[in-house]
């Protein structure tokens, strides 16, 4: 231990002797090290650390499992019938969100939150910090309106008040009794849910197998592992598909656990950003490395003296391993530093499906992991230089010391197989930077298919109670819709079910004419209830036929518009216009199809179109459209900026129903930029890292370039006063210049070649071996070294031949 304090004070005085060549290392490893804890800062928060709830690797997702789709909501008759018949589970429940008007304070407010069944809160295991979960017989049809807090809504609206309990709120016209509040931090399904109330299933509801929009949740009994509950859960599907043929027909069950469901989509991004910065961290390692190598040069005569006096190798090397350690956790506490500030700019990038942002931070094992990285990487810059230096003969290095500590054949390859593995991992981050950005640059260039600019969006649900029949809802919104025609700067105003770029509902369909489907078997297709002027609103193209017109009402004759895809399919080599649709399984509900336009984007500007119908919102519905109309999200196209008709907007609903709420006002153009999120954060993030690796290897290129000719000062002269001009020393220096950085290119590009095809998965319409951005990135690299062999190449050039033969 003496010794060690020993070594650690040597350090100390050894790097505040030299406090430009610490300011750089620890600059260096600073920004590498600081890197890296940011990122695993959110690597360990949302993939290593267990979700908030205890024994949470119990909690699973239970998914219907359709043709079409692997992961789809279900019914709440099959639910139920899970409930009873399932052995594998201790617990199961349902939720579904829900949205609510809240009245009673300044302003009526729309307020996120959930019906869930009475299982679901307590199987999570989180206690609630006031009050009660809702009791069974409160999750039952008719039985008394109870609700349960989240801590920020009761913080917000009852200012943290313990008596809240007993209290009532008014949601969607109707009084709710508070019976608990979740602690804080509490976030079940999503971040922005505010309240809950029990599911209490109808009685009709509890009949429904073919209508899936149900999500469920249960916690394994003890022992039970995730493959015997998919099996049981097969077992009872199949059960189900012999009773009910109709409904169950092709569909299953899909079990999959909690923690993976809300993380397997990023898992990707992830893991290619934390290999993104370890690769920034090892061309970090070798600039130091070589930093060292340099400086060893100039500490030969000390390590000889040492060995004269009888050190041993390993006392040398563990001297100088004490010295990269130490250099290298000073550094690790620049990065921590770093990555505490970097962290709120890190979230602020955040993709829009980044799960549990708020358990992001730095933590205790972000501590341990940052000293780890610390030390590990001390190690691993310092036993290259501290072997090299150990190695020395002793009357060699005191000869070589007289000379003024001139550079050994050893030294010098060691630093250019450093340059090399630095311009190699370089390109490797450049070839995945470029990749995303030729990825994005494609779908930006993708269209829509409507134009986002100029475009208003807000969100407006009638609440039930207030208008029960369909025929109300349908009278609010068309005067709605007259009003807004007349503020002043609206071109066309709309209504639509769900806006694109963020899903819909979807149904299955037959054609009249063609044989039907069997049971399970229909085709798909997404449906939207719009407006007639919603198309123009949203500046949808119009390709055949008519756009809906007023008279596409309840006593009309139904029709429907589908889009291109949906005519490609169904109708190839013929005119889909005049043919029928039966969307609801009743032959008696045939729809006309009137018009065709082009295909939206309609879940995300990366994603393949589905089929998809549009229904006259003033028509009348059968069954599966019945109440929809009571929530729609409103349209406007204006001449003026978008965001300035907020406020009209508000203005008209309340002339309506004062105590009707308008919520999530946003302009297109904001929802096409949100689901582009998650892509320009890969492409900003990589990119950055892909940046920093290139300057960190032009310095390595440079400092290499430039210590050798301060070594070869000698020579240069020789060659000059021999009759070399300018041009041929500027060649010699370039020479070698580039056959190291070629050399790490060849490596670059073989390693670039393996390791891209991880980023598949998040590339659009970009093959991973893109061969404009494998011919690009060389050239970038190639034109870097230029430039950074440069300046030591003039000064090479501009010898005083006389000066550099009087040297020793």
């Amino acid at each position: 231990m003496s010794t060690l304090i020993q070594d650690i004070r040597y350090a100390l005085r050894m790097l505040a002797k030299s406090p430009a060549f610490t300011l750089v290392a620890v600059l260096t490893l600073g920004l590498a090290i600081g890197a890296n804890t940011a990122i695993f800062s959110v690597v360990n928060a949302v993939l290593l650390r267990p979700l908030p709830y205890p024994h949470s690797e119990q909690l699973v997702r239970v998914f219907g499992k359709q043709p079409q789709l692997d992961l789809a909501p279900n019914s709440p008759a099959n639910f139920l019938e899970w409930k009873d018949e399932n052995q594998v589970f201790e617990r199961i429940g349902t939720y579904v969100g829900k949205g609510f008007n809240l009245l009673g304070g300044d302003k009526p407010e729309r307020v996120i939150g959930a019906r869930v069944s009475a299982d679901v809160l307590p199987l999570l295991g989180v206690q609630p910090a006031l009050g009660r979960f809702f009791a069974n017989d409160e999750d039952q049809e008719g039985r008394a309106q109870v609700v349960i807090l989240s801590h920020d809504f009761w913080q917000r609206r009852f200012a943290g008040d313990p008596n809240t309990l007993r209290q009532t709120i008014t949601l969607n016209d109707k009084p709710y009794t508070v019976i608990g509040v979740m602690p804080a931090g509490f976030a079940f399904p999503s971040t922005r849910t505010q309240v809950w109330v029990p599911m209490a299933f109808s009685a009709a509801e509890r009949q429904t197998r073919d209508t899936n929009y149900i999500d469920v949740i249960a916690r394994l009994k003890s022992g039970v592992s995730l493959e015997q509950a998919r099996a049981n859960m097969d077992a009872v599907a199949r059960s189900q598909a012999e009773r009910y043929p109709k409904s169950n027909v092709g569909v299953g069950v899909t079990v999959r656990s909690l923690q993976d469901h809300i993380v397997g989509d990023v898992r990707p991004m992830l893991v290619v950003l934390l290999g993104a910065v370890a690769f920034v961290l090892l061309i970090a390692c070798a600039n130091v490395a070589n930093l060292l190598l340099a400086r060893a040069a100039a500490r030969q005569r000390e390590m000889a003296i040492r060995g004269a006096l009888g050190a041993s190798r390993s006392r040398v090397v563990r001297l100088l391993l004490t010295e990269s350690v130490l250099l290298a956790i000073v550094g690790g506490g620049v990065g921590l530093l770093l990555a505490f500030w970097s962290l709120d700019l890190l979230v602020s990038l955040k993709p829009a499906n980044l799960p549990r942002l708020a358990e992001i931070g730095i933590n205790r094992t972000v501590f341990l992991f940052t000293l780890s990285v610390s030390v590990i990487t001390g190690l691993l810059f310092g036993v290259a230089p501290a072997w090299q230096v150990s190695k020395m003969d002793l009357n060699e290095g005191l000869k070589e010391s007289s000379r003024g500590g001139s550079d050994s054949p050893r030294r010098h390859r060691m630093r250019a197989l450093l340059v090399i593995s630095e311009v190699a991992l370089s390109l490797v981050l450049l070839v995945g930077a470029g990749l995303m950005i030729r990825s994005f640059s494609r779908l930006l260039a993708v269209d829509p298919g409507f134009k986002a600019d100029h475009v208003l969006t807000a969100f407006v649900s009638l609440p039930v109670s207030k208008y029960p029949k369909r025929e109300e809802q349908t009278a609010f919104f068309d005067r709605l819709l007259e009003r807004l025609r007349n503020v002043p700067g609206v071109s066309a105003a709309g209504l639509v079910t769900d806006i694109p770029l963020y899903g819909g509902s979807s149904t299955g369909f037959d054609v009249e004419g063609r044989p039907p489907a069997a049971p399970g078997q229909r085709a798909m297709t997404d449906y939207r209830l719009t407006s007639p002027d919603y198309f123009a609103a949203m500046g949808m193209k119009l390709v055949k036929g008519r756009a809906f017109s007023r008279y596409d009402n309840e006593t009309g004759p139904g029709v429907v518009i589908i889009n291109e895809t949906l005519a490609a399919h169904f109708f190839p080599g013929e005119g889909p216009i005049g043919k029928r649709l039966d969307l609801s399984g009743d032959p008696k509900d045939l729809r006309e199809i009137v018009g065709v336009v082009a295909d939206v984007r309609n879940y995300g500007v990366d994603a393949e179109v589905k089929p998809e119908v549009y229904v006259p919102f003033l028509q009348s519905a059968p069954e599966y459209l019945s109440g929809i109309v009571s929530a729609m999200t409103i349209v406007m196209r204006s001449a003026i900026e978008p965001a300035a008709l907020g406020a009209a907007l508000r203005d008209q609903v309340q002339a309506l129903d004062k105590d009707q709420p308008v919520s999530e006002i946003k302009t297109m153009e904001w929802y096409l930029a949100d689901s582009m999120a998650q892509r320009r954060f890969n492409m900003l993030l990589l990119g950055a890292f892909a940046g920093l690796a290139l300057v960190l290897a032009a310095v390595g290129i440079y400092g290499v370039i430039a210590y050798t000719v301060t070594q070869r000062t000698h020579e240069m002269g020789i060659r000059i006063a021999l009759g070399a001009k300018g041009g041929d020393i500027l060649r010699l220096v370039f020479v070698n210049a580039m056959a190291t950085t070629l050399a790490g290119i060849a490596l670059g590009l073989a390693a670039a070649f393996a390791l891209t095809r991880l980023l598949q998965s998040l590339l659009y319409q970009v093959s991973p071996t893109d061969p404009v951005v494998f011919a690009a990135i060389p050239l970038l690299l190639v034109g870097v070294a230029v430039i950074a062999t440069y300046l030591p190449a003039r000064r090479a050039m501009k010898v005083n031949p006389i000066t550099a033969l009087r040297e020793p």
